[in-house]
């Protein structure tokens, strides 16, 4: 269970990296949704993963980690999904309306779009020159 836990975590965080480091604005925020899944992973892991234990201590049951799950760590990945969940759609929104405003959805804006296709001619130009 941990393995898999872990090898999530680790694959969450190496999608979300790699499309936060993209240039689309989509593919940023798909990446930042990712890093906030693998945080709220994360979180959920430090508390100790147990199937099937209460999270609250009754009465007559003894008071050990053994019988009972740490419930502030899912309190904490509960708060963060709603405000992770709040932030990715003013971030769609914005990116929606910047893509209106500018016809790119390029992170730089039209600007940066445009830029980045004068570095991929001037690269290809290189090298049928040297070809």
């Amino acid at each position: 269970m941990e393995l898999a836990l872990a090898s999530t975590i680790g694959l969450l965080t190496a999608s979300g990296v790699y499309l936060l480091l993209r240039a689309r604005t989509f593919d940023v925020i798909l990446g930042m949704t990712l890093l906030s899944y693998a945080t709220n992973l994360l979180i959920f892991a430090g508390g100790r993963v147990v199937a099937g234990k209460p999270p609250v201590l009754r009465d007559g049951v003894a008071t050990t980690l053994a019988y009972y799950t740490d419930p502030l760590p899912q309190a904490l990945v509960l708060t963060a999904i709603v405000i992770a969940f709040a932030m990715t759609a003013v971030s769609i929104v914005l990116a929606i309306r910047s893509r209106a405003d500018n016809g790119s959805d390029h992170v730089d804006g039209a600007a940066g779009e445009r830029l980045h296709e004068a570095r991929v001619d001037s690269y290809h130009e290189d090298r049928r020159r040297k070809a």
